[in-house]
């Protein structure tokens, strides 16, 4: 009779395991995180962009484009008319420097050295200013959410940083369904989220500037195809500035062409 009691108590046990078991694979699938929404895109206009431009920062600032462009002996910050992609203004950098991302902030614009660990600083004449910066990483891309600047060094965190001492305030891990999320290049903030450029791909992605999940993420795949525009001397897809007032984003790539005008669907 005990053996019976004791085979009985037994099974019960089992049983209570396995519905705990049953509870946690539940939970566990409820948690998980999301694949990035797709985002769909149509092409308003195309513009002509200057093919000597090895872009490495893209910014729609009052209505003015300003562009980065990279290479040592031929970066350079640029002014360019939108619609005809004729530099209107251009300042060089020195042959031993290569330009990255740029943004601007109280009324100065930031632009940001590869490996060379310079951050330098203008005014909005292209004057440049004697405050300059040291940013001890390499430097990709930058933004600025309108208090700090956003910095990347091509992994997967983005920092934002004090625009006066330079300090890092935060960081921010992006990630994906998969884990992190790495070679983020170019950004720009829209609206409270942050939009970049993967390097190496044709995707731009979506991230969500409090918790570094990426949210959604577009392919822009054979643009230069489907537009009908040659791309035999274009190199990477990089470059993103966005137009509140239209609410439009513009697109290029490195030696590219074309400059698109997009809206996301």
């Amino acid at each position: 009779m005990k053996q019976l009691f004791f085979l009985l108590v037994l099974a019960l046990g089992l049983a209570a395991c396995n519905n705990d078991n049953t509870k946690t694979d539940h939970n566990n699938s409820s948690a998980a995180i999301p694949a990035p929404a797709i985002l769909n895109y149509s092409v308003l206009n195309v513009y002509p962009h200057d093919t000597s431009s090895f872009t490495e920062g893209l910014l729609l600032h009052n209505g003015i484009l300003l562009e980065s462009t990279g290479n040592k002996g031929r970066s350079k910050l640029l002014e360019v008319d939108l619609k005809t992609g004729k530099i209107k203004k251009s300042i060089k950098l020195s042959d031993e420097y290569f330009g990255e991302g740029i943004t601007v902030l109280n009324n100065k614009i930031y632009q940001l050295t590869y490996q060379e660990h310079k951050v330098f600083v203008y005014d909005m004449n292209f004057k440049k200013l004697a405050q300059e910066f040291e940013w001890p990483y390499e430097g990709w891309g930058m933004t600025t959410d309108g208090k700090s600047l956003l910095i990347n060094t091509g992994g997967s965190n983005i920092y934002f940083v004090n625009p006066e001492t330079f300090k890092i305030e935060r960081t921010l891990g992006v990630s994906n369904n998969n884990g992190y999320v790495s070679n983020i290049n170019e950004m720009e903030w829209v609206e409270g989220a942050i939009y970049a450029n993967i390097w190496q791909t044709n995707e731009i992605i979506k991230i969500n500037a409090q918790t570094g999940l990426v949210e959604a993420k577009a392919d822009f795949t054979d643009i230069l195809k489907k537009s009908n525009v040659p791309d035999s001397s274009s190199e990477a897809f990089n470059g993103i500035a966005y137009n509140p007032s239209s609410k439009t984003f513009y697109v290029t790539g490195k030696w590219w062409p074309a400059l698109f005008e997009i809206k996301f669907n």
